[in-house]
């Protein structure tokens, strides 16, 4: 008889990805597909929710097709977070854009928010400052922008949600409104504490219960798929995980202390937690995952920009694939020549929630070449995850001494080994693409007994590289002493 098999699908904002793994954690087939972003005006970011279900079919069901005849035991489902979705419930369309985790549109309504002095009780409740990057206002905004929004929302004829929500309402055909607490955790309209919607906030930012998703434990059995594609039925949704959550889960991170950063358009780095920590060093408490036994809870930082910034850079100069060609120009030479690039298009997040900083690069003379940009272009990942490190490690209640890493530019050793001595300890890489994707695989085979334990999970193989600081404190203080210079500039444009 053959394995179990799950199939994992990891919706991101660049691609959506299908990967099918057996009872080992062997990657038997994968698919992607990518995605389009659009930027209809400065600041806004948004994709087509039809488009991402589409791909979502197009990558399952390739992924399915290539795998040998797997005995398919479960679906998990990981996902970009944080971007909302609003839809008929009667038609299932979409009467909106997915307002995309990196829009700023609602900037000035959580400005205000803000100035109505909400900001204590918003963080009291879900450990989350006020910031455009959570869900609640997107889903404000969708339905402010829907002929009568409000009112068709407090009826039940619409929907809102995150991501996992949207795609799990089309595997099911229609049959599931529901979400994770990870996902949900991320709206500002989760109650932290009993892991449930809290009214209070409903009522702060204007959302109709009737229109949320039930919220779930991230591994349990949701629903059933119905036939989409070459992805077949009856096939039970057993785990919804945000993206973050689901690296953390895929490095068999189970317990307090270890801290890992996922390196992708953006960046986020979260640490588990014994307990609730309220943050006062610009991070976020949040929910990691929820189990059947319990609710698990972490510390996080997100960074808006990190290898988008890469791209930003490929694509300005005309090159064909930005973060290979960025990487290769960076190679040639040997420092940034004092250069420093501060990537906030979008202002800057953990830890100094700055809205209005935008991007800088300093540092530049005559002799500063694109090479020397590029350079300092991957650099600001480095130090951007230094920022938050610091900060982790001021509040963590145990000590953080190594930093696991994932992502897709996790592939360029020179980034790696730079951020090794940028933060003065180990960096260990995961050599997996797939990390997310197999955190979610997990957590949908532990709902369906492919894997019986966290135990189990962290026996199975997994492999890594190792890099270790390779320069001296007084070098690493003045390469990160000139960033924190360059971040005071971006941050002060005009400032006296």
């Amino acid at each position: 008889m053959p394995q179990s098999c799950v199939l994992a699908i990891d919706q991101g904002t660049t691609n959506t990805k299908a990967v099918m793994i057996d009872e080992s954690a062997a990657v038997l087939a994968r698919a992607s597909r990518p995605m389009q972003v659009s930027f209809p005006q400065p600041g806004w970011v948004e994709q087509d929710a039809d488009a991402i279900w589409r791909t979502v079919v197009e990558a399952a069901g390739a992924c399915a097709a290539a795998a040998a005849h797997p005995r398919l035991a479960a679906i998990g489902l990981t996902n970009q977070r944080e971007s909302a979705i609003a839809w008929d419930r009667r038609t299932g369309r979409p009467v909106g854009p997915c307002v995309v985790w990196q829009c700023r549109r609602t900037a000035p309504f959580c400005a205000d928010l803000r100035a109505r002095g909400l900001g204590p009780l918003v963080q009291q409740k879900t450990g989350l400052a006020i910031d455009p990057l959570f869900s609640a206002t997107k889903m404000r905004w969708l339905l402010d922008h829907t002929p009568d929004g409000q009112a068709r929302a407090a009826n039940g004829e619409l929907c809102v949600g995150t991501v996992d929500s949207w795609l799990l309402w089309n595997l099911t055909g229609g049959a599931v409104h529901a979400c994770d607490v990870s996902n949900a955790a991320r709206t500002q309209l989760l109650n932290l504490d009993r892991a449930a919607w809290d009214d209070e906030l409903l009522g702060v930012f204007g959302i109709p219960a009737a229109a949320l998703p039930r919220v779930g434990p991230s591994s349990g059995i949701f629903g059933v798929t119905v036939p989409a594609g070459d992805l077949p039925g009856g096939i039970p949704v057993a785990s919804l995980v945000g993206d973050s959550h689901a690296a953390l889960f895929g490095h068999a991170a189970f317990v307090p202390g270890a801290v890992k950063a996922t390196y992708g358009t953006g960046s986020s780095l979260m640490t588990l937690l014994a307990a609730p920590v309220l943050s006062r060093a610009g991070l976020s408490t949040t929910v990691a995952w929820g189990l059947a036994d319990r609710t698990w809870y972490a510390l996080e930082g997100n960074i808006t920009v990190t290898g988008g910034a890469v791209d930003w850079l490929g694509q300005m100069l005309g090159l064909g694939d930005p973060a290979q060609a960025v990487a290769d120009l960076a190679a040639t030479v040997p420092d940034s020549g004092g250069v420093y690039v501060v990537p906030a298009f979008a202002g800057l997040g953990a830890p100094y929630w700055d809205a209005d900083a935008r991007g800088l690069v300093s540092g530049l003379t005559r002799g500063t070449t694109a090479a020397h940009i590029a350079r300092a272009t991957i650099e600001s990942i480095g130090y951007q995850v230094r920022d938050v490190f610091d900060a982790m490690r001021a509040e963590a209640p145990v000590p953080l001494p190594e930093l696991l890493a994932d992502g897709g530019a996790t592939c360029n050793d020179r980034l790696m080994q730079f951020q090794a001595d940028i933060l003065g300890c180990p960096v260990v890489r995961s050599r997996s693409t797939d990390l997310s994707a197999i955190g979610a695989a997990w957590l949908a085979g532990l709902a369906t007994g492919v894997w019986r334990s966290l135990g189990e999970l962290q026996a199975l193989p997994r492999e890594a590289d190792r890099f270790e600081p390779q320069i001296g404190s007084d070098e690493r203080d003045a390469l990160y002493e000139g960033w924190r210079a360059a971040v005071g500039r971006t941050r002060h444009r005009g400032k006296p």
